[in-house]
C-alpha cells in the first residue's frame, strides 16, 4: 500500500513533492488561522470599548476591522481550495500506483477470493479515506504546533480554574486531560466496530459474488441462496447498527459537553472580571483549537474504523501475493 507509491522510482517525485506540498500548504494555513484568531481578539475589545464607550469608536474603524477580515478570509480561502483541489490529485496518483502494482500482478490474483473488490472497491475507498483523514491528522498537528504555544501564553493570565484550583498555565493542562480521557473513553466503547466492518465487508462480497454469478449462470443466485447470504449481511449490519448507536450516545454526549469546558474553566476569571472580552474570545478559540486537535482520535474514529477494516483486508490481499514462489512464471492470460 505505501511501498508501491513512496519507493517507486515511476511515482517519487508525485509522492514526495506532493507530500511537501501539502504539508506546507496546510502550514500555511494554519498561519492565516493564527492571525484570525488574533483579529478576534482585537475586535472583541473594540467591540466591548464602543458599547461601553459610545462614540468612541467611529464607524469607519468598524468597517476597517471588517474590511481586514475580509482580507486574510480571502487568502484563507484560496489556500484552502487549491489545497483540497491539490490532495485530491495526489490521493488519485496514490491510488493509481497501488492499482498498477496489482494489476501488474492479476494473473495471479485473480484467482483469490474477491481479488477484484480488493482491486477495484478497496483501492478507492483507501484513497478517499486517505485524503479525508490523512488531511485531518496533518492539520491537527500543524494546528496543535501553531496554537498550544499561544494558550500556553494566554493562560498566563488565568490564575484558578475550579477543581484544579491555582496552577501555571492551567487551560493547557485542562485541553490535554479531557481530550485524553474522551480518547481512552471512546476507543473503549469503539473496540467492537473494526472487526465488525471487517466482517460487514467479508458477507457483502459473499453476497455481491453469488449475484455476479448469477448473471451467467441460471443454477446460481437462486433465492434460497441469496435469501441466506442477505441475511448474513442484515444480521450484521444490524449489529453494527447497535454498537454504533452506544458508540454515537457517548461520542455526541462528550463533544457537547467539551463545548463548556473552556467556559467552566474560565468561570471565576470572567466572573472577577479579570480579562477583556476579546482576550477571552482569544483564549476560548485557542482552547478549542487544541482542544479539537488532541480530539482528532475522538471526531474521526468512525472513519478510523473504517480504514483499519479496509488495511486488514488489503494486507491479506497482499499476504496472497508474497506467499507465491518467486520463481514462478505467471500464467499466460487467456491461455
Amino acid at each position: 500500500m505505501f511501498r508501491s507509491f513512496f519507493l517507486s522510482p515511476e511515482w517519487a517525485v508525485w509522492a514526495w513533492l506532493g507530500a511537501a506540498v501539502i504539508f506546507g500548504g496546510t502550514w500555511y494555513q494554519v498561519q492565516i488561522d493564527v492571525q484570525i484568531n488574533e483579529w478576534f481578539g482585537g475586535f472583541y475589545d473594540m467591540v466591548q470599548d464602543a458599547l461601553g464607550n459610545p462614540g468612541k469608536v467611529s464607524l469607519n474603524e468598524f468597517y476597517g476591522f471588517l474590511a481586514t477580515f475580509g482580507k486574510i478570509a480571502g487568502i484563507y480561502i484560496i489556500v484552502a481550495v487549491f489545497l483540497s483541489f491539490f490532495t485530491k490529485h495526489w490521493v488519485f496518483r496514490w491510488r493509481h500506483a497501488l492499482n498498477d502494482y496489482y494489476m501488474s500482478l492479476w494473473p495471479y490474483l485473480r484467482h483469490i477470493e474477491g481479488a477484484s473488490q480488493r482491486v477495484q472497491e478497496d483501492t478507492r475507498r483507501f484513497a478517499g479515506i486517505m485524503e479525508s483523514l490523512g488531511s485531518n491528522l496533518l492539520d491537527s498537528i500543524m494546528t496543535l504546533i501553531a496554537f498550544l504555544p499561544i494558550l500556553w501564553e494566554l493562560s498566563k493570565v488565568i490564575k484558578v480554574v475550579p477543581v484544579i484550583g491555582e496552577l501555571e498555565h492551567a487551560l493547557v493542562y485542562v485541553a490535554v486531560i479531557f481530550a485524553l480521557f474522551g480518547t481512552a473513553v471512546l476507543a473503549a466503547v469503539g473496540v467492537k466496530l473494526p472487526g465488525l466492518e471487517f466482517n460487514n465487508q467479508k458477507v457483502e462480497a459473499a453476497y455481491r459474488k453469488e449475484l455476479v454469478y448469477g448473471e451467467d449462470h441460471e443454477d446460481r443466485a437462486q433465492p434460497p441462496t441469496v435469501q441466506e447470504l442477505f441475511g448474513h449481511v442484515r444480521r450484521n449490519y444490524f449489529r453494527l447498527f447497535f454498537h454504533y448507536m452506544y458508540f454515537d450516545v457517548a461520542k455526541w454526549s462528550y463533544l457537547q459537553f467539551g463545548v463548556l469546558v473552556p467556559y467552566i474553566a474560565l468561570a471565576p476569571t470572567i466572573v472577577g472580571g479579570a480579562i477583556t472580552l476579546g482576550v477571552m474570545q482569544q483564549i476560548v478559540r485557542a482552547f478549542g483549537r487544541v482542544e479539537s486537535s488532541f480530539q482528532f482520535l475522538v471526531r474521526s474514529w468512525t472513519i478510523i474504523v473504517e480504514l483499519i477494516s479496509v488495511y486488514k483486508r488489503l494486507r491479506a490481499f497482499e499476504a496472497e501475493i508474497k506467499n507465491f514462489d518467486e520463481s514462478r512464471q505467471p500464467p499466460v492470460v487467456g491461455a
